[in-house]
């Protein structure tokens, strides 16, 4: 099959299109075909090995997992032993799993759930990991809270705006000028133009803060929040030259600080789960998700893709086609 490999770090000029051995499911898993992907910043992180320190995990001069993508969207072709009835050979599915810029990939079957039956291949393609990260940071908000998104025009961002309307909070979105429209139209009730305005300064305080760019401090954000407010960190940023923490330093501050605030500071850890995928589909089949797609890309050019993702180019998910 034909898959996008990498054995080193870099820059996209490092991705190349292979031919590779097609996955044999295992005992609980199921081989899917993929139709489509969809790029994260996850993605570019892996590819570049950037922040340095997270090389410890991924590999020293090279990532251990070869094959890039996480999000997939495709029609079951095999199943392993013992998957039962819970998927089947046909169903059209959709998940998270490492090595999906492919034409086949394998995923343990406890982790796909069925496609959303008013979605496209494309479409369901956006919802795995940036849907599974806008819900599992809003998904305790309540009737009547205010929540502030710093980076509601990305692919996460612009899910959270209507995960957290769905949940019939009052949102603020921040945004540059060139994406007010686009975030307005998704329900935002507050777009703040981050170019024109200092979202740290405007006096208001918010339920929740998600923050995700990871560009300001640790004190500007907890300034914005109630005296009981909640701070969720997940900052993917964008590639400016490679880091040593890059944007997880505030991650990690983040996580130093937990015990010692009042407010709540969570640092999300968005793992795949069934159950979280079963959330996004419920909210995509009522019309209270939908997902926004700046462009599409074959496989081929999956390279390119990932390029004008993590130059902060892109407007909502960028998706690539198996």
């Amino acid at each position: 099959m034909k898959a996008i490999v990498q054995d080193r770090y870099g820059s996209a000029d490092v991705l190349e299109l292979q031919e590779v051995e097609r996955p044999v499911p295992a005992a609980g898993e199921v081989l899917v075909r993929v139709r489509a992907s969809s790029v994260n910043a996850a993605d570019w992180h892996i590819m570049r090995g950037d922040p340095y320190f997270a090389r410890l995990f991924l590999g020293f001069k090279g990532p251990k997992a070869r094959i890039r993508g996480m999000d997939f969207a495709g029609v079951v072709e095999e199943v392993g032993p013992g998957v039962g009835g819970m998927v089947q050979v046909g169903d059209e599915v959709f998940g998270e799993v490492e090595g999906s810029f492919a034409e086949y990939v394998r995923v343990p079957a406890n982790l796909v759930e069925h496609k959303p039956s008013n979605l496209t291949f494309e479409q369901t393609a956006t919802l795995p990991l940036a849907g599974n990260t806008a819900w599992m940071g809003l998904r305790d908000l309540r009737a009547g809270q205010k929540v502030l998104i710093n980076g509601a025009s990305g692919g996460v961002g612009l899910m959270a705006v209507q995960i957290a309307k769905a949940r019939k909070a009052t949102v603020t979105a921040v945004c540059s000028t060139r994406n007010v429209e686009q975030v307005r139209s998704v329900g935002a009730d507050h777009v703040i133009d981050y170019k024109t305005t200092d979202f740290t300064r405007t006096g208001q305080h918010y339920d929740v803060v998600f923050d995700l760019v990871g560009n300001r401090s640790m004190g500007e954000l907890r300034a914005l929040l109630t005296p009981d407010g909640v701070l969720v960190l997940s900052g993917g940023g964008s590639f400016s030259g490679g880091a040593l923490f890059g944007p997880y330093r505030l991650i990690i501050q983040g996580r130093l600080l937990a015990s010692f605030s009042r407010q709540r500071l969570v640092v999300l850890e968005a793992k795949p789960s069934k159950e979280n995928l079963a959330a996004l589909r419920e909210l995509a089949e009522s019309g209270q998700l939908v997902p926004v797609i700046e462009r599409t890309y074959p496989l081929t050019d999956a390279p390119d893709a990932i390029r004008h993702v993590e130059s902060e180019h892109a407007r909502a998910k960028v998706v690539v086609t198996a």
